[in-house]
């Protein structure tokens, strides 16, 4: 069986000092390790001393924000309370909830914010995996 199903996620951002100031506070938080690259990128990952799979951003000046979302796993719906008092603690815009998100799925509890420049964002705790039938 597949225990990895990707390798990276790789996203443009317009703005790298933006994204590193939110994106790197936020998953330290999660429990996600940061790298810095040299002067293009930055990569978030849980691995720390083995290989896994991560997210990283690379500055272009051109990008232009869209509607794709990163949607990072919490266990509890106390998590998600939890991060969602530190992003609005720390000045967070456009959040959303936490609350119960009926049009997901059974028991899909979730915050999300919009950073400036920057994907957008949730947390999201699935009481109810969804499984391939």
């Amino acid at each position: 069986m597949k225990t990895r199903c990707f390798d990276h996620i790789d996203l443009r951002v317009k703005d790298m000092e933006v994204a590193r100031k939110f994106y790197g506070n936020f998953c330290r938080s999660l429990g996600l390790f940061t790298k810095a690259g040299r002067r293009f990128h930055t990569f978030y990952a849980a691995g720390g001393d083995r290989p896994s799979e991560f997210f990283g951003f690379t500055e272009d000046k051109n990008h232009k924000p869209n509607g794709t979302r990163i949607a990072f796993w919490a266990d509890t719906r106390e998590e998600v309370d939890r991060m969602a008092k530190l992003v609005r603690d720390a000045g967070g815009k456009a959040l959303e909830g936490p609350e119960i998100c009926v049009d997901y799925s059974p028991g899909y509890y979730a915050f999300s914010s919009r950073i400036r420049m920057v994907t957008s964002w949730k947390l999201a705790c699935r009481e109810k995996p969804i499984i391939a039938e």
